[in-house]
């Protein structure tokens, strides 16, 4: 994929199907998440995966890829094989937006800014992990503003691996007693996506972060797309792909086709 600035990237003329996926939340303690994902990066078949967002249930800088965390290694371990056969993209989301360039080299992906604009035959896609349109949830979003500040991303950064894996796992807990507490989160608001659609010159957009998969129709033909989150320990489980497949150049004027994946069955809704 060729970069035309910042926000804006170019898909090569060879893909026919890309797949997008986010919110998979890896930890250790989810075990069958990570097997189900393992299995799907070693075994898809398109030219191109775009993570959006939450691949991580939090990382706390590149440099723990120093330290003894195994886990971590094992992530790094199956991106890399999966780097190495396809196209591999990731945008950071509100768990890991601390993913920097080491982490990106040591997996043979390439880094997403948020939001990126995919374009791709005749259509551009708005890609984005949702977090930053969710404008009703005024306590998050000031949280927000404030850990992708430079200051505080240095401040972090400089305390010791163990004190940021402390941190970590306390918001962590905060988030969860929330959950527990029936809180109920936000959606991507429907203007402000359609008002962003239009900055950015783009047809549709596709994010996740919500955990609430489905398709809205917005302002003329445009729509957005939501993606699932992946929890192989949830009943029932989760662990959805998206795919979107371009017709062969000569058919190019056609419209693409969109497919709901759930992984590892075959089952899929599909849209044109």
């Amino acid at each position: 994929m060729q970069a035309t600035n910042r926000m804006e990237l170019l898909a090569p003329s060879r893909w026919r199907s890309v797949d997008f996926i986010s919110d998979l939340h890896l930890q250790a303690s989810n075990a069958q998440t990570f097997a189900v994902w393992s299995d799907y990066l070693q075994t898809t078949t398109a030219d191109a995966v775009i993570i959006l967002g939450d691949l991580f249930e939090v990382w706390v800088g590149d440099d723990c890829l120093s330290q003894e965390q195994r886990f971590e290694h094992d992530c790094v371990n199956v991106l890399r094989s999966a780097g190495s056969r396809l196209d591999l993209y990731i945008m950071p989301g509100n768990r890991d937006f601390l993913m920097g360039r080491s982490l990106m080299a040591a997996c043979r992906a390439h880094a997403l800014n948020d939001p990126t604009v995919l374009v791709w035959g005749p259509q551009r896609w708005l890609l984005t992990h949702g977090d930053a349109l969710c404008l009703d949830d005024t306590a998050y979003m000031d949280f927000r503003a404030m850990v992708r500040s430079p200051q505080w991303r240095t401040d972090f950064l400089h305390k010791p691996i163990s004190e940021r894996i402390e941190l970590a796992r306390s918001m962590r807990m905060q988030s969860e007693a929330r959950k527990q507490a029936g809180t109920v989160y936000s959606d991507v608001d429907g203007a402000a996506a359609e008002v962003l659609l239009q900055r950015l010159s783009a047809d549709h957009m596709i994010h996740g972060h919500t955990h609430r998969p489905g398709l809205h129709c917005l302002q003329g033909s445009s729509q957005r797309w939501v993606l699932s989150d992946w929890d192989l320990q949830a009943q029932p489980a989760r662990a959805e792909v998206l795919r979107l497949t371009l017709p062969i150049p000569q058919q190019e004027k056609s419209s693409a086709n969109m497919q709901r994946l759930a992984w590892p069955t075959t089952k899929s809704t599909t849209a044109d």
